[in-house]
């Protein structure tokens, strides 16, 4: 059986279409390999969104060329790539680097295991395969789950609801990687979402690249409810399932009707990560965001009023081409008024073929650097003392598994999104449950074993 291992760069997205494709060629007969080291097929799956993540992915390639000329089976290891990176660069992939055999684009995910039989079979040498497939939207729905393919029993799923972005912002190469916005039905979402939860998943977590935009072209508002608020409670209903999440919205998806989900549904879990990317007007009209700071502040304020418990997060991008220290500071103020409980800040990055690589007066990359480095003592002084708050209270989580950083413990997430740490055992995984907090470190909360006596 030949073993494979993907290594997966970027995020959530490129998770889960990394999990789809792991879970077809299991299906075909393939394993997972725990190394490059003991793999006969190595993919790597990276997005194009940020520079770091295509340099990290190529510099890796390179590496395994270099001195991975042979696996443990004395084989030489078919190579390849995925997701958006391979998308923009097709057939300049195998052109740099010659040992690569396989370049597989956003549409054509389903296609790896089919592609990777011909190249071991020896039907073919290479392939690229970058083409636009209709449907595509429809083929990443499977999963490893409960110990298949040797995954660990997952009590947490992502379930892709789209593909595509129409947002064109002028920093994002993703609508030029990924297409236009195409969506699934309704009801295929929610037979998947059904399964996974027959399968022991507790939590769901409903993924787009503007998973609001969902449904915009063929599913018609209904009653004043959009498409996307119609599938929230499609997936709400399922019998046996804890908790509903989504990732990630663009702040103009936030009409009255999904605020008013927040508050209406129990399921949907009072936590919302609002990408802002900046503070001021002027930036976000040359970033073709289509909200103003007002705008943005004001969808805040609602959700709170809706859920006063609701954990707020976000992406802030700094030094964008032209930002003065006028539009820095106005983020900073931005973040000081809504007070993220966690912000996920970039230096900016010129992306080829957008229109901000070509904007005047880019930023020197000292200056992205300094604004970055305030910004983050900011934010990371703010959510410290929102973290504090939950010392001493009571929570609910959801236990997740072992604790990544020390296995020997548990770790669970409460509703508003903050990871928790306790000491307890694997009995305690898929449960929902109560726990007291004692103390809080950076970005964790750690929760008192005594309450699950």
């Amino acid at each position: 059986m030949p073993r494979v291992f993907i290594k997966t760069y970027g995020c959530q997205m490129n998770e889960r279409d990394s999990e789809a494709v792991a879970a077809q060629l299991v299906a075909r007969g393939y394993t997972l390999a725990p190394s490059e080291e003991t793999a006969d097929v190595i993919l790597l799956n990276t997005c194009s969104v940020r520079d770091l993540a295509e340099q990290k992915a190529l510099n890796k390639m390179k590496s395994m060329n270099g001195v991975a000329n042979k696996n443990t089976t004395g084989r030489t290891p078919v190579f390849g790539f995925m997701g958006c990176m391979a998308q923009s660069r097709g057939q300049k992939l195998i052109d740099e680097l010659p040992d690569v055999d396989l370049v597989l684009g956003t549409q054509k995910f389903h296609r790896a295991a089919e592609y990777l039989d011909e190249i071991l079979n020896g039907g073919r040498e290479k392939i690229v395969d970058i083409a636009e497939e209709k449907d595509s939207e429809a083929t990443i729905r499977e999963h490893l789950l409960n110990g298949a393919g040797g995954a660990k029993k997952s009590v947490s799923a992502f379930v892709s609801i789209m593909q595509g972005c129409n947002q064109y912002c002028t920093f994002c190469i993703v609508p030029y990687t990924r297409g236009e916005e195409r969506s699934r039905a309704i009801a295929d979402i929610v037979a998947e979402c059904r399964e996974l939860v027959s399968r022991g998943v507790k939590e769901i977590t409903l993924l787009g690249q503007i998973v609001t935009s969902y449904g915009k072209r063929n599913i018609p508002a209904r009653d004043g409810v959009s498409a996307f608020v119609q599938l929230l409670e499609a997936v709400h209903e399922i019998d046996g399932l804890e908790r509903v999440r989504f990732t990630s919205p663009h702040p103009k998806g936030y009409g009255d009707d999904l605020i008013d989900a927040y508050a209406r549904l129990p399921k949907l879990c009072e936590s919302a990560h609002i990408p802002v990317q900046s503070g001021s007007d002027r930036i976000l009209k040359l970033m073709h965001r289509g909200y103003t700071r007002e705008k943005f502040l004001g969808i805040i304020k609602k959700l709170r009023a809706a859920r006063p418990e609701i954990g707020i997060s976000t992406d802030i991008i700094v030094g964008f081409p032209g930002e003065t220290e006028e539009d820095f500071e106005q983020t900073m103020s931005l973040a000081r008024e809504v007070e993220f409980d966690q912000a996920y800040i970039f230096k900016y990055s010129p992306r080829r073929d957008t229109p901000a690589a070509d904007m005047p007066d880019q930023i020197p990359q000292r200056a992205r650097e300094e604004r970055n480095h305030v910004l983050l003592q900011t934010i990371n002084e703010i959510a410290a003392r929102k973290y504090d708050n939950f010392v001493g209270r009571q929570t609910e989580i959801l236990v997740e598994g072992p604790s990544k950083k020390n296995p020997a413990r548990m770790t669970g997430r409460t509703r508003c999104n903050k990871i928790v740490v306790f000491d307890g055992s694997e009995r305690h995984r898929g449960q929902v449950m109560d726990v007291r907090i004692t103390r809080a470190g950076s970005f964790t909360l750690y929760g008192d074993p005594a309450i699950l006596e």
